[in-house]
């Protein structure tokens, strides 16, 4: 077996968010917001065109303008939208641990243009992965295997050459479906320990 890459899930893994957040400042801006606003911008099928590259960020906009009422402007709505993140300091020390032995690393997530950016603005540690893999560019989510390809295909790596942290158990069950090492993400020591396990 060659040096092997670790591809990391981001959202709940290396970041937690909460929708909730995005729309305590939404819902203030709104005619007729959904009474389940969070729900609504954190599993709509509008969010699911968004991350999957079928709707534009416009698109996605306008759609939530229609459905909310939402009476800003898009900069206004995408500082809402995608201020809901905060590090995982453990997370953040294993990446940089698996860094400081030469492990190559890659984000693979499924989300959206507004979310990267603004973590990439926000998180220095976003700067320090081999390559990026994101749900919106190759027009497909997880647990569907284009996403999956579009891995294999960026890092040149395949089966137990690939070890992939991910929170969603669906997720971790296509990968290992792929022969990858697959580690299902419920805490951050428990994950730290399977790490250990795998001699990283």
């Amino acid at each position: 077996m060659s040096s092997p890459i670790v591809a990391f899930d981001l959202g709940k893994v290396l970041v937690d968010f909460d929708y909730a957040i995005a729309a305590r400042g939404i819902a203030a801006r709104c005619t007729r917001p959904p009474e389940n606003l969070h729900a609504f911008l954190g599993s709509s099928p509008l969010l699911i065109g968004y991350e999957t590259g079928s709707l534009t960020r416009q698109e996605f906009f306008e759609a939530v303008c229609q459905a909310t009422g939402f009476l800003g402007g898009l900069e206004e709505f995408g500082g809402f939208f995608a201020d809901i993140f905060t590090a995982i300091p453990p997370m953040l020390e294993l990446h940089a641990g698996l860094r400081r032995r030469g492990i190559a690393t890659y984000i693979f997530s499924n989300t959206n243009d507004l979310a990267i950016e603004h973590i990439r603005r926000c998180f220095p540690f976003f700067q320090k992965f081999e390559g990026y893999i994101f749900s919106y560019e190759v027009r497909s989510m997880k647990p569907d295997e284009p996403i999956y390809l579009a891995l294999e295909q960026m890092t040149g790596k395949r089966g137990g050459d690939i070890i992939y942290i991910d929170d969603r158990a669906e997720n971790i069950a296509a990968g290992a479906a792929r022969g990858w090492r697959t580690i299902w993400h419920e805490s951050p020591s428990q994950s730290c320990e399977a790490f250990k396990k795998l001699g990283l």
